[in-house]
């Protein structure tokens, strides 16, 4: 076999293989001979069809096919001897491929990149200082109860939290529109479900109150016709109920699970779960910004193929997800165009911390995959069950070791950064959006 290694482009690299032709001829003539004591042709006893008749029936496609496994072969030869790692699967053109002749074939494909990781001391990372106060619990007991509240109707006015029953009709410019008119709408006052100001207008209203309210359509609402609009709705109230919060007693904690222990055993569940809970979010954050500094502090030149497999994942992932809401028959082919960015964006990330762990020579800390398994498992009501799930199961096992050695090297990479802590709270990380 002999072998020439070409750049042409960029990551692209061609190897030129040339297989000498007694090795190609006489896997022919073997794959032939294997034929012909099998093969029934009108006219031939089995095992008795003259070779000049198999090779003329089958020497073409034979010898295609023995040029593929060939191809596959001294390629995989090749890139070994070559010390070359291919980025996703090459394409093969056999330049000659004729009796007697060697065969000669070229092999197009592509090379991960050289990453030279610099400046991993820059990276900065603010990591939340934050712990499970007796106020958070107080404040998630109060969430628990909402989920259990019942209604109770009244005629005072309304205030947050309560719940009215309305009809409203909308106009532009002094035209009613599709979508704004409804009759015996329910709605929770603070839920948010509402343009800006809705709600806030509708609040004091009492039973059987009529009122005009003047809003504003926000500038990115979804109805082009509407975007920025001023509007006027005409409101009639026909019931107003307030909530009714569930005692916290033994009772109330049964609605969770707890037979025993009452409101304390709740309440050490419910701080148990929010810690596991902040623990993971913490991680996440500082995660998110070692990964945005190594991002930011590294240009990598990104192999097409490998993007490519990503957006298929991608757009695999986003078919599954409709195929909740829509016939598959009717979904549309979903254009890469949609998953070109996220999908650069993860094999860059992958190729970073791939040459983290390379470098390092990390290796799965099966502690710690241990330890993930554990946690995923304590959200479940049987938690030996999934951890046992997991172990006779190879493929999330794998899974579970890729994601513990990424973690390794994000944990690396922290040790290396320029971290600094800041106090927050609870509601700071579980829900930044409320804080904006």
């Amino acid at each position: 076999m002999q072998v020439s290694v070409e750049t042409t482009q960029g990551l692209e690299r061609r190897l030129t293989i040339s297989v000498p032709a007694d090795t190609v001829d006489v896997e022919v003539k073997n794959r032939l001979r294997q034929i012909g004591k099998t093969q029934r042709i009108n006219g031939f006893r089995p095992g008795k069809v003259p070779p000049t008749v198999i090779q003329k029936r089958y020497g073409k496609s034979v010898r295609q096919e023995v040029a593929g496994e060939l191809m596959q072969r001294n390629f995989v030869e090749a890139i070994v001897a070559e010390k070359i790692n291919p980025a996703g699967r090459p394409s093969f053109v056999a330049k000659s491929n004729e009796e007697g002749k060697e065969l000669e074939f070229e092999a197009t494909f592509e090379v991960y990149p050289e990453v030279e990781l610099k400046d991993l001391e820059k990276i900065a990372v603010e990591r939340p200082a934050v712990e499970v106060t007796e106020k958070d619990i107080d404040e998630m007991f109060v969430t628990l109860q909402k989920q259990h509240q019942t209604w109770k109707e009244n005629k005072r006015k309304t205030k947050k939290g309560d719940k009215l029953t309305l009809d409203f009709t909308g106009r532009v410019d002094g035209e009613e529109f599709e979508g704004g008119k409804a009759e015996g709408f329910e709605l929770e006052l603070g839920a948010g479900r509402m343009i800006p100001g809705f709600e806030k207008e509708i609040t004091g209203m009492k039973v059987g109150e009529e009122k005009t309210i003047n809003v504003t359509f926000p500038e990115d609402y979804h109805a082009e016709n509407l975007k920025g609009k001023d509007a006027e709705f005409d409101i009639v109230v026909h019931k107003t109920e307030g909530p009714i919060l569930p005692e916290i007693n033994d009772e109330f904690a049964k609605l969770f699970g707890v037979e025993e222990g009452g409101v304390e055993a709740l309440r050490a569940e419910v701080s148990k779960n929010m810690s596991r809970e902040l623990t993971n979010a913490v991680k996440a954050k500082v995660k998110e910004q070692v990964i945005e500094g190594l991002l930011a502090g590294h240009e990598v030149e990104l192999p097409s193929a490998l993007v490519a497999q990503e957006v298929d994942v991608l757009r695999q992932q986003a078919m599954q997800r409709f195929q909740g809401q829509m016939d598959p028959k009717n979904l549309p082919e979903l254009p890469s165009e949609m998953f070109t960015e996220q999908a650069e964006r993860r094999v860059k990330i992958g190729l970073l911390l791939g040459e983290v762990i390379k470098v390092n020579e990390l290796k799965v800390d099966d502690e710690k995959v241990n330890e993930l398994i554990a946690t995923a498992a304590s959200a479940y009501e049987d938690p030996q069950e999934v951890v046992d799930y997991y172990a006779n199961n190879q493929e999330l096992m794998q899974q579970m070791q890729n994601v513990a050695l990424e973690e390794q090297a994000v944990e690396l990479l922290v040790e290396q950064a320029k971290v600094k802590d800041k106090k927050a709270s609870f509601n700071d990380i579980m829900n930044p959006e409320a804080q904006k």
